[in-house]
């Protein structure tokens, strides 16, 4: 149940976070940590991407639900590497090459993209975002 998909390649976490279940992704969050071991959280949940190649977090991106977004970035820390949270979350691209960032400005959410802003600039040198991102 955990890991079972839709087909979008949704699973329970993509659709709670995406639509906000804040409750809701929080149970399954006590669920996986009973049932799963950090690996697969961190693939099957964290990082999992659907049939665009988005995770939950750039679908939530979209979706201007800054309280979710919010929880998942805490979860996130505690589970992924930095470079993981780099790579795959504040930069990584869909299957259309756009990153969290572009979704959130495509939809015009401005504290999405503030909170994406203020949250990479905990652990992204400002060389690297001019120079890499």
């Amino acid at each position: 149940m955990l890991s079972g998909t839709d087909n979008k390649e949704w699973t329970a976490w993509h659709v709670a976070a995406v639509w906000g279940k804040l409750r809701i992704l929080q149970q399954v969050w006590e669920w996986a940590k009973e049932k799963l071991t950090t690996e697969e959280i961190n693939s099957k949940l964290l990082l999992a991407t659907d049939n665009n190649g988005r995770t939950a977090w750039h679908c939530t991106a979209k979706r201007e639900n800054v309280k979710t977004l919010q929880q998942v970035w805490e979860w996130a820390k505690q589970k992924l590497t930095t470079e993981e949270i780099k790579n795959k979350l504040l930069f990584g691209t869909d299957s259309e090459e756009m990153t969290a960032w572009h979704l959130a400005a495509e939809w015009g959410n401005l504290e999405v993209s503030q909170k994406l802003w203020e949250w990479a600039k905990e652990i992204v040198t400002t060389e690297e975002i001019n120079n890499c991102y």
